[in-house]
């Protein structure tokens, strides 16, 4: 049994998506979540920037005493991900783009990636849709200006609505009907994704339970779960200021 707790990290608010996930699945597990905030959007900065705020990430969280790293962060999944597991010995989970489910279910052979830029051009987004989608189209779409809509509180208003109309609609008129979040901020916005979509049959898929799975199976398998008499705690740390960690820890309790 380990009590110490598991480490989530994103470049700002999005990972909140997972952190939940794993809130409602491992309820006595507890939980420290660094969101970067400082360095955030990471979609259009340099592999080599995303990997020096990875590390910096992990660092602050094993100083917190993590004992598993969840990685809630396509984008640096996608740079990262190889380096911070070379370096680190305890377990780290990343964001596997979700093109398998999302091939397997299409009944139009048409299947529509909402991501970073970044994450569309990494070796792993490209890897996984050669070998699951092989045979399916992919369309795929850079989610511009959903991580700011965000981190800024606009999930739900009008200009959330026209800016995802705009990288929506044109994925439903070549036939998608499955969408991946690829990227842990836009789980934030399938409420206004949903209504871009209307009534056309189209499913919208969002990793983050698959990931909290994944890390309960992994707990298990390194014998690190918490005693089940384990009284949770959550922890909130940030590159940014305290504002920042007052953000994250406001947006945590909407979510819960």
């Amino acid at each position: 049994m380990n009590n110490s707790p598991i480490g989530v990290f994103d470049s700002g608010l999005g990972g909140l998506s997972v952190w939940a996930e794993i809130r409602r699945r491992l309820p006595a597990e507890s939980l420290v979540y660094y969101g970067d905030g400082k360095h955030c959007p990471y979609g259009r900065k340099s592999a080599e920037e995303i990997t020096e705020y990875a590390i910096e990430a992990v660092e602050r969280l094993l100083s917190k005493g993590a004992k598993l790293v969840v990685v809630a962060c396509n984008t640096a999944t996608g740079a990262a991900i190889r380096t911070l597991r070379e370096r680190y010995t305890i377990p780290i989970v990343g964001m596997e783009p979700a093109v398998k489910p999302a091939a397997q279910a299409t009944r139009t052979g048409v299947i529509g990636i909402l991501a970073t830029r970044r994450s569309l051009e990494s070796e792993l987004y490209r890897h996984t849709s050669a070998h699951y989608a092989a045979g399916v189209e992919i369309v795929q779409s850079e989610g511009e200006g959903f991580v700011e809509l965000v981190e800024r509180g606009m999930s739900d208003s009008d200009e959330a609505l026209s800016v995802v109309g705009r990288v929506v609609e044109p994925m439903l008129q070549k036939g998608v009907d499955q969408i991946v979040l690829g990227c842990t901020h836009y789980p934030f916005l399938k409420d206004t994704i949903r209504k871009v979509v209307g009534d056309r049959k189209v499913h919208i898929i969002d990793p983050s339970p698959a990931i909290a799975a994944r890390v309960e199976q992994l707990l298990e398998q390194y014998d690190l779960q918490c005693d089940a008499t384990n009284i949770a705690t959550y922890r909130f740390i940030s590159a940014a200021d305290e504002e920042y960690v007052a953000r994250i820890r406001e947006f945590a309790e909407r979510i819960k």
